[in-house]
């Protein structure tokens, strides 16, 4: 192992990403900073580095304990970095809130028009439309 590594690699191997390609795009639109500084694909990773990852709206706070470029299994990939305490707390916390929310698809009452429904809403936007006229 090197003391130096390529961001984008390091994220994939760490396995926060599927590809290079998609790591690489996430931290062209600023989604990814090291140290407070948004960063370049190319950055090179030391030992220590702080990473702020934003992942949908939650944020994880990583540091950088070992380099690999090589993508191992998700144990192996565990081992590469150590989260932060208030990292854990606010994902811990928007786990929970997720839970706590009732489920979106719950609200709807009667699921996909039949072909009858259809045929009645085509019906009454036909007649709806001649009357704004």
């Amino acid at each position: 192992m090197s003391d130096k590594l390529r961001l984008d690699k390091w994220l994939w191997a760490a396995r926060f990403y599927k590809t290079r390609s998609l790591a690489a795009d996430d931290i062209d639109k600023g989604r990814v900073q090291v140290n407070d500084i948004v960063a370049k694909p190319s950055r090179d990773l030391k030992i220590g580095d702080r990473i702020d990852l934003r992942q949908g709206t939650l944020v994880r706070t990583v540091i950088v304990k070992t380099l690999s470029s090589v993508r191992g299994g998700a144990p192996v990939a565990q081992t590469m970095y150590q989260e932060t305490p208030d990292s854990v707390t606010r994902r811990e916390r928007h786990a929970e809130e997720r839970r706590t929310q009732p489920d979106p698809a719950l609200a709807i009452d009667q699921g996909r028009p039949t072909k009858r429904d259809r045929r009645q809403l085509a019906d009454w936007n036909r007649w709806s439309a001649g009357i704004d006229d």
